[in-house]
């Protein structure tokens, strides 16, 4: 072998050999992008999912709230409805008793009649049992009947009709009642009429 040839042996080994470490460093420059981009990638997707997963946890949340207001309505809707079924339970008898009010009134009136005959006392003393059965029917449903005379006046049951001044009884003292007045249970079903010391 010449040396012109064995030069250009060497000439080319060494080309070869730059041929290598260029392409190696090409290829090295180009895995190294590769991953940047698949990191730049990666990083888009994350970010995507990042997104997405907060949009859900915030329909999540709204829907969670949503179902807490009407988890709490229904129950202030069965709360009324208890009520409601319990005030009408324990008021059922109001409309009845308010429509007895004025026959008790009359029975009250009859029973007042001071007579000496005997068939009209006889009567009376009837129409006295049948008065009890009916005070008592009503105490047996929570009716009751407003105390009023000799008690200090209070509107919210008496109804002052007339107002005297007399020195034997305080201001504000309930004198005479002219007509009972009854409540249920703890409603006022009509105030007694009174009249009132001033």
């Amino acid at each position: 072998m010449t040396n012109e040839a064995k030069e250009s042996l060497k000439e080319n080994q060494a080309a070869g050999q730059e041929e290598t470490v260029i392409s190696q460093e090409e290829e090295a420059a180009e895995a190294q992008a590769g991953q940047e981009e698949a990191q730049a990638q990666g990083s888009d997707e994350l970010s995507e999912a990042k997104a997405k997963i907060e949009e859900l946890e915030a329909k999540l949340s709204d829907t969670e709230n949503r179902m807490y207001r009407l988890q709490a309505d229904l129950d202030n809707f069965r709360r009324r409805a208890r009520l409601d079924m319990e005030s009408a339970q324990k008021y059922r008898s109001q409309n009845l008793i308010t429509d007895i009010l004025p026959a008790l009134d009359n029975f009250e009136r009859a029973l007042k009649i001071d007579t000496d005959d005997e068939k009209t006392q006889s009567l009376l003393q009837g129409m006295d049992m049948v008065y009890r059965q009916l005070i008592q029917a009503l105490q047996n449903e929570g009716a009751e009947a407003i105390q009023a005379e000799g008690q200090p006046f209070d509107p919210h049951l008496h109804q002052a009709v007339m107002q005297v001044e007399d020195e034997n009884f305080e201001a504000g003292t309930v004198i005479e009642e002219f007509q009972k007045g009854y409540k249920l249970k703890d409603r006022i079903i009509r105030p007694a009429m009174v009249k009132v010391n001033q």
